[in-house]
């Protein structure tokens, strides 16, 4: 019978590689012999040691009999490491305990199926609903190839994400910002459109202790974005991502102007339009065949209505400050027509409330 603890310890490793093993999922192991944990590990960053591997190399004796405690299904086929499950059978493991399944079609029930071949016992779906929350860009990303798409926003009371002169700094208060930034560390990449940087020269990085920079990508279907911008600027540090309209290269000032930014070291994305912008539908494709597995996107209310209305946003991080700007012309959260019909609002469905030091970060999930 499994002990939840040593469950919850291999949950509590695998968050330790957030933002440092995408595309590849988040993954603890513990290794228990006689009531002791005598080895454990995680995925810490792509391309380095899985979790079951890292859990052997910290092994503080024999692991012959022992059993251990994965929160994802071992893995049978070789990649950038060696298939895990060859590791647990060679080092004599006694049982395992897994928690998420794996879609990957290179795994799925395959790695489960080898342990048993080999005189394994293996319990699978062990606290299956904590380990699956560890890795829905994972799973997402594995079945449709196409990136998890987190939108987020801040907004007032009243629904405001602006005043109505323009003004936006602060909306949200400096708990709720420092947040954010954790958010940008944990997601591939971070898509904005051409208004925020004409507006803002944001620099859309991480801005905390360790963090990995997300890809920029920016909505751009004329090339407006300035070469003296900051994102063009620091594209040889930073991976920075221009989608652009193919129409739109198709003129000579335009392609003049991408391969000025093609030499600062930006990459230009050519996506067909829809609806007089980016496709983002399409644009999604191809992000994901550069293996980005999720995107935050932090746009104004252009964007906002357009990966909506393309139905591809996952899940929605949304920051209510206790203010109220009131205004007609104040800018909302989406633009664009809107709805015609209740019937067809985009629906989602609340995951979680959180207070942050008085604002709300509301939490919630594609629904169906």
């Amino acid at each position: 019978m499994f002990e939840e603890k040593y469950m919850l310890r291999a949950i509590e490793l695998a968050k330790k590689g957030v933002g440092a093993v995408n595309p590849n999922p988040l993954v603890g192991a513990v290794i228990v012999k006689d009531g002791r944990i005598i080895g454990e590990g995680y995925h810490a960053r792509y391309g380095e040691l899985h979790a079951e591997r890292a859990a052997f190399a910290h092994l503080t004796e024999d692991a012959r009999g022992a059993e251990m405690y994965v929160t994802l299904e071992p893995c049978c086929h070789f990649g950038k490491q060696p298939p895990c499950t060859h590791a647990i059978v060679e080092h004599g493991i006694a049982k395992v305990y897994v928690g998420s399944d794996d879609p990957n079609e290179k795994v799925a029930g395959k790695g489960i199926q080898y342990l048993r071949e080999n005189g394994i016992e293996v319990e699978t779906q062990v606290m299956k609903e904590e380990c699956d929350a560890l890795n829905p860009i994972f799973f997402h990303y594995i079945t449709t190839k196409t990136p998890y798409v987190m939108l987020k926003y801040a907004m007032t009371l009243d629904g405001k994400i602006a005043t109505c002169t323009g003004e936006s700094k602060w909306i949200s208060n400096e708990k709720s910002r420092e947040r954010v930034q954790y958010s940008r560390h944990k997601y591939a990449g971070i898509m904005v459109g051409i208004g925020t940087v004409l507006a803002d020269d944001p620099m859309l990085n991480a801005r905390i202790e360790g963090g990995i920079n997300p890809v920029r990508i920016v909505c751009d279907s004329n090339c407006r974005i300035p070469v003296e911008s900051r994102l063009a600027k620091t594209a040889k540090d930073i991976r920075t991502i221009v989608a652009v309209s193919k129409s739109a290269m198709d003129t000579a000032e335009v392609s003049e102007k991408a391969d000025d930014l093609k030499a600062l070291g930006v990459e230009i994305l050519e996506i067909p339009e829809r609806d007089g912008h980016i496709d983002i539908a399409q644009l999604m494709t191809e992000l994901g065949s550069l293996g980005i597995d999720s995107v935050l996107v932090e746009g104004g209310a252009t964007l906002n209505d357009s990966v909506l209305r393309a139905g591809v946003v996952q899940e929605l991080n949304i920051y209510m400050a206790p203010k109220i700007f009131g205004g007609a012309d104040a800018k909302v959260a989406v633009g664009g027509t809107g709805v015609a019909r209740v019937a067809d609002a985009h629906q989602f469905e609340l995951i979680s409330c959180e207070n942050i030091e008085g604002d709300l970060l509301l939490t919630y999930k594609r629904k169906g």
